[in-house]
């Protein structure tokens, strides 16, 4: 965990006069950086019990998430402004269901080879994700719910490593 005097108190993306601009990377190193990031959606029984076993009527919804994930991904930069155009060498989305809670984790991981890390397409690869398997849903069930998108863990670059500490029981530790 980062001391308090080690984090920082200034945002990379507006100049002095307070303009938003895109952060010139091209003096950095290109470094191997992984970015993994998760959340998760909560639905009724009769929901959770279609996607699980495969009998929504729209089809494969955790194939179709995945590949959604994956896609939204790689669109990163048309998505999110001062966002860096970016070739990931890695997408990887996955799932999990946790049967008492009714409620499927989704968890991407994406990987790079250069000056920028991927938080941004690991965290949009779980959201898009999760949208996804809402909207393939939603016939059954408006009322699920879409919950704690978070960056767990990433590596490289010049700030090094960052993993978020939380309990597997208790989500997000509470600061």
């Amino acid at each position: 965990m980062k001391r308090q005097e080690d984090i920082k108190t200034e945002l990379t993306h507006f100049d002095g006069d307070g303009n938003a601009l895109m952060v010139d990377v091209s003096a950095k190193v290109d470094t191997h950086r992984v970015a993994v990031a998760a959340g998760s959606i909560s639905m009724s029984a009769v929901a959770y019990d279609l996607v699980k076993q495969g009998s929504m009527a729209k089809g494969d919804v955790l194939g179709v998430a995945r590949l959604a994930g994956i896609m939204a991904a790689k669109k990163v930069a048309d998505l999110i402004p001062l966002t860096h155009p970016l070739m990931i060498t890695k997408v990887n989305v996955d799932f999990t269901f946790h049967d008492r809670e009714c409620s499927i984790e989704i968890q991407s991981t994406v990987g790079i080879y250069g000056k920028t890390g991927v938080e941004m397409e690991a965290l949009t690869a779980v959201s898009v994700a999760a949208l996804t398997v809402y909207d393939m849903c939603k016939a059954v069930d408006k009322s699920m719910i879409i919950n704690a998108i978070r960056l767990l863990t990433k590596t490289g670059g010049k700030s090094g490593s960052f993993v978020r500490q939380e309990s597997i029981n208790k989500g997000p530790r509470q600061e």
